[in-house]
């Protein structure tokens, strides 16, 4: 094979290729799409090749996380500002108007490693702990509300991608586009990745999303779809990549000590948490998968309601064991909100808790940080690595029995989800669009200047890759809006009519952005 200076190798061939097998050399049948019930369905336990995918995966290296290994946080408290929510959820921290809660709060990079510089292009990592009254609730999301893909089995490749390359140990933009082209759903992260918004000036001047659809449920047992948004009340403010690159040389824990110096000196920040809410039955009709983590919900469609504030007061006091040692978990939820099918968050709930197991212990829930602060941790889970708090005592270590051990309560039980279907590997095929969204925040939200960044962007980061995987992705921006293609195609010296089909290229540029489904024009 001959190679690049980064040992990548030349793009492959047409021809016959190497089957994928798992560890015990069985051939993997579908490495892009999770088992599920049903295409829309929650994920099945049976698929050992999703998890042995990330069992590894969540191994790979020790002791920093895989992701999101850099970053810092703080204390603070959140309280509601608005109890309608209360008639979505029964959730106490919920229930009414100047509820305070307890939080913790992380924010991090994505990719980088724990020595690496704050101020890189990257998604930020936005993860809030809620001590509620009835247990630890993680909002674990990031700055932004879509990710890359939307099956959670390409994840370890995915960040494989953002890595340094296995030959060199050299940073390498080849993997992340190969990978972004050859995945026309990671179309819209990227675009926001590569905006002026993919720099952001401080974790203060950033907005937070859970990304994932969560469910709510009240008293009565009616479910409701909802996607959080954590708003700045200091501003957006970002940085343009020239700067970035001068303070990554001059201070790469700019944003860790931006946010330590707000704190310390009582400007303390905040933000605006908002709901869009959307009622069960409706999830089935929507001309979007509500489940579906690189789309979005039009504002106009389910119009956010605001429900509380979040202020950062307090500075840890031991950064090792409060921020290196804090563990977040889409698993950690309490009643009144629950899980929804969204394939991406269903494969997140048992990978986040099993990677800190191995990062930190089986114990680490006994970690101060990580502990209940307004509720009793009672289980008979004993033993085990760091095991500091009792460790049962005398008392029984299993249920059911006659001594006065906890037992569950059937009270806190969510409403049944509804599902059907064959068990299988199902390819997204309805209400799937990778164009509209992208094209729409190009060619709608964004104004003149932001549209010029957003390619000059692209292009430099583009610009050493080989023409073949360039042309491949000139072709996704093309079917986003004519003129990102056109503006990127320009900026790398390459002829878009070589890149493009030419039916596409002798349709008019409206009809392209008004597709419900580009490929439909072909």
């Amino acid at each position: 094979m001959v190679k690049d200076k980064h040992g990548m190798g030349e793009p492959d061939k047409d021809g016959e290729k190497v089957s994928l097998t798992t560890n015990s050399g069985e051939p993997v049948p579908d490495n892009q799409n999770s088992k599920s019930a049903g295409p829309n369905g929650p994920l099945l336990m049976e698929d050992y090749h999703y998890f042995e995918k990330m069992a590894q995966f969540n191994r790979e290296e020790i002791p920093e996380r895989i992701v999101h290994a850099k970053g810092g946080g703080a204390y603070g408290t959140f309280t509601v500002t608005n109890d309608e929510i209360a008639e979505y959820s029964c959730a106490d921290l919920f229930s009414e108007v100047g509820k305070e809660t307890d939080v913790f709060v992380r924010f991090s990079t994505v990719a980088g490693s724990r020595g690496s510089a704050d101020t890189v292009r990257d998604p930020r990592g936005f993860a809030v702990k809620f001590y509620t009254n009835e247990g630890n609730w993680d909002l674990v999301g990031n700055n932004t509300p879509v990710f890359f893909i939307r099956d959670p089995s390409k994840f370890p490749d995915f960040i494989h991608t953002q890595k340094e390359v296995p030959g060199s140990g050299l940073k390498d933009p080849t993997p992340q586009w190969d990978f972004w082209s050859l995945s026309p759903e990671s179309l819209h992260q990227i675009t926001i990745l590569f905006s002026d918004r993919g720099i952001p000036a401080s974790w203060r001047h950033m907005n937070g999303y859970s990304s994932h659809t969560l469910s709510l449920y009240n008293e009565s047992g009616e479910r409701y779809w909802v996607k959080f948004h954590f708003k700045t009340d200091q501003g957006i403010k970002n940085l343009d990549p020239e700067e970035a690159k001068r303070i990554a040389g001059e201070n790469p824990n700019y944003h860790r000590e931006d946010l330590w110096t707000a704190i310390e000196n009582g400007e303390y920040p905040t933000w605006t948490l908002e709901a869009q809410i959307m009622p069960e039955e409706e999830a089935e009709e929507y001309h979007i998968n509500p489940f579906d983590l690189t789309r979005v919900w039009p504002h106009g469609d389910y119009p956010p309601i605001e429900v509380g504030t979040l202020e950062l007061n307090k500075n840890p006091s031991n950064f090792f064991q409060e921020v290196e040692e804090s563990a977040f978990s889409p698993a950690h939820l309490v009643p009144g909100i629950a899980p929804s099918p969204d394939k991406m968050l269903q494969g997140r709930i048992p990978s986040y808790d099993d990677a800190h197991r191995y990062r930190l212990g089986v114990n680490f829930e006994n970690i101060p940080v990580n502990k209940p602060k307004n509720a009793e941790k009672n289980n008979y889970h004993q033993n085990g690595f760091m095991r500091t708090d009792g460790n049962l005592g005398s008392g029984p270590n299993y249920e059911p029995n006659s001594f006065g051990g906890p037992i569950e309560k059937p009270s806190v039980k969510a409403p049944p989800l509804k599902i059907s279907g064959n068990a299988d590997r199902y390819k997204p095929q309805e209400r799937i669009d990778n164009y509209k969204q992208p094209g729409d925040l190009f060619h709608k939200v964004m104004n003149e200047e932001q549209r010029q960044h957003l390619m000059d962007n692209f292009a430099e980061n583009i610009k050493p890759v080989d023409e073949k995987i360039q042309k491949r992705q000139l072709t996704h921006f093309y079917k986003a809006d004519p003129d990102l293609g056109r503006g990127v195609a320009e900026r790398l010296n390459i002829d878009i009519t070589e890149a493009v089909d030419q039916k596409l290229i002798e349709l008019d540029d409206t009809k392209i952005r008004n597709a419900k489904k580009v490929e439909d024009l072909l």
